[in-house]
């Protein structure tokens, strides 16, 4: 069981007593009820009576949503409840996490390039007091994956980079603000992603690390963040094949392949054991392919239970899968033991945050009041500067900064998305911005579409003949168009995706889209998301990373670029990814 006086629960003499004495006085129905954390996609009476009154679960996550709507549900949800919610956002960029008027910190490899874990610490207790202001207490944050893989497409920004010791600083940090404004951490994704460059939302991915490398650098750090009382940890849907070796050496090929979310060894084996967490433990989101993939789902939501988990995230079906987990009680692949350890530390967490001394006086949910604490000027001026201390000057080798209207005053401005789009709202915002600067701006059209067929038949339509004459119009032509090509790219990493890479809307390499020009005139690339795209356009000479693609990030980059504040960034990851045919100094 639980050692629930110790890290990272600390609790006191009646803080246990309430713990035993709940669960000694639980039916199983409530205790399975309390494994579970679905996800809210409503606030209506019925749906909320259901899955607390009847599903009696033990937490919820809702996405983003209007401040004094979230505050709201949360009232309700609480009110409901016997026993109180676990209530968890994904606040690992800001208070925007939760709700829509928060503050966004940019993403956290943004606080990161400021070289200072400080601004971690600012962004943790900003996305968490934002968070508490309508009554979340549990974040799924900070993440401290170490992205070692460049071609990784959900890592990448969302991580503190690809440092070990960086990454635990700036986590730390994270995780001391989070816990002065009362909230719980989920650090994430054990065993650790960011070696694969696939996506477990897709695939059951996998940490390919030799054990001891391992232990040296993810163990490094989640043992640390342990020892600092790290209150949960969320499994991922990652296999560690050599550390289920090192666990159990006759362990089979399936039994090394499993995610993580689903294997003993490598949550009490190695999380419990190894590193001695004694927090709450719980799946990712049980609706991804890395997980469903693994086994069949009845016995997957048990066996995620007995392998060591305390709470499983997200549902195909809640019903359902309140069913199976019954049905593994009964048939032995859930145990009695392993049901009680969960349901003990999942109230031990909720015991150790005060939720029952703030059930009883009422203020599990603050007043309307609290809104105040959200987007304050004081949380706007830390989020201004990180985005003024994080863009990164990567290159410009062909000393084109600062750019002026007056040397440069047609812009041919590119802004290359995941979806090709005309005139995007993000695209025109970056067309206003040059604009106020000046500089007379024409955005390329990234919508066309090049069909082979219509290409290659006899008939000149219209668009054949503008597309064309972009193909194979003289050079001289080009150069006399435009006097600087400006890149904007925001390819943001995103779950259920491949890759993360520049995709060229050209034909045979012909067209504009491609940087083709770079000895004939000037051009400028500044990427918004992924920090890794000179791997794709080693060519450009002038190259800038900003991490993030809110307001105040384009409005820092501007300011940089035109010479009103000076590039102070460093990369907190290698941004010719390993390869020594790229340069950033030629």
């Amino acid at each position: 069981m639980a050692d629930l006086k110790g890290n990272p629960f600390f609790l006191s003499e009646e803080r246990a007593a309430w713990v035993e004495s709940t669960l000694a006085h639980m039916s199983t129905d409530e205790k399975i009820g309390q494994l579970f954390c679905p996800v809210g996609f409503g606030s209506d009476d019925a749906t909320l009576d259901f899955m607390i009154g009847e599903c009696r679960i033990g937490g919820m996550m809702y996405r983003t949503g209007q401040m004094k709507d979230i505050q709201e549900t949360y009232r309700k949800i609480q009110s409901r409840a016997r026993i109180p919610l676990l209530l968890a956002a994904n606040t690992e960029s800001g208070g925007n996490g939760i709700v829509a008027e928060g503050t966004s910190f940019g993403k956290p490899m943004a606080v990161a390039a400021t070289g200072d874990p400080e601004n971690a610490y600012r962004m943790g207790y900003t996305a968490c007091a934002e968070g508490a202001a309508v009554g979340m207490n549990w974040s799924f944050a900070p993440i401290i994956d170490i992205d070692y893989n460049f071609h990784n497409p959900i890592t990448n920004v969302r991580t503190f980079g690809s440092d070990p010791e960086t990454v635990l600083s700036f986590a730390r940090e994270y995780l001391r603000g989070a816990d002065e404004a009362g909230v719980a951490v989920a650090i994430k994704h054990f065993p650790g992603d960011g070696t694969d460059e696939r996506d477990q939302h897709i695939l059951t991915s996998v940490n390919s690390l030799a054990a001891d490398e391992w232990m040296r650098t993810y163990g490094h750090v989640y043992s640390e963040l342990i020892r600092a009382g790290a209150k949960s940890v969320m499994v991922g849907h990652i296999a560690q094949p050599a550390l289920v070796s090192m666990v159990r050496p006759d362990a089979s090929y399936e039994e090394r392949m499993l995610p993580g979310s689903l294997s003993k060894e490598l949550i009490t084996g190695v999380l419990r054991e190894k590193l001695g967490f004694n927090g709450v433990i719980s799946t990712d989101s049980s609706a991804m392919v890395g997980y469903l993939c693994a086994m069949p789902r009845e016995k997957a939501v048990p066996a995620s239970i007995e392998a060591g988990c305390d709470i499983v995230l997200f549902n195909k079906d809640l019903a359902e899968d309140i069913t199976f987990m019954k049905k593994g009680l009964e048939n032995g692949l859930l145990s009695e033991k392993r049901l009680n350890e969960a349901v003990e530390r999942v109230l031990a967490l909720k015991a150790s945050l005060g939720l029952i001394e703030r059930q009883a006086a009422g203020t599990l949910v603050p007043g309307e009041e609290a809104l105040a604490q959200i987007g304050t000027a004081e949380h706007r001026a830390w989020s201004r500067e990180v985005a003024d201390r994080a863009v990164t000057l990567v290159k410009d080798t062909q000393q084109l900064l600062p750019i002026s209207s007056a040397r440069y005053p047609r812009v041919y401005l590119n802004v290359i998305e995941r979806k090709r789009e005309s005139r995007s709202a993000y695209a025109l915002a970056w067309k206003e911005l040059f604009e106020k600067e000046g500089f007379d701006v024409t955005l390329r059209d990234r919508s066309v579409t090049i069909e082979m067929e219509n290409f290659m038949g006899m008939n000149m339509t219209p668009a054949k003949a503008a597309l064309m004459d972009e193909l194979y119009r003289p050079v001289e032509k080009f150069k006399d168009s435009t006097d600087l090509y400006v890149y904007v790219a925001n390819i943001e990493n995103a779950s259920n995706n491949t890759t993360a890479r520049l995709d060229w809307n050209v034909i045979f390499g012909l067209g504009d889209d491609a940087p083709w020009f770079v000895q004939e005139k000037p051009a400028l690339f500044i990427s918004t998301a992924n920090p890794y795209h000179l791997f794709d356009a080693p060519m450009l000479k002038t190259f800038i990373n900003a991490y993030d693609g809110s307001a105040i990030f384009r409005e820092a980059v501007m300011d940089k670029i035109m010479g009103r504040s000076a590039f102070k960034g460093v990369s907190p990851v290698d941004v010719t990814c390993g390869c020594p045919y790229i340069s950033t100094e030629v």
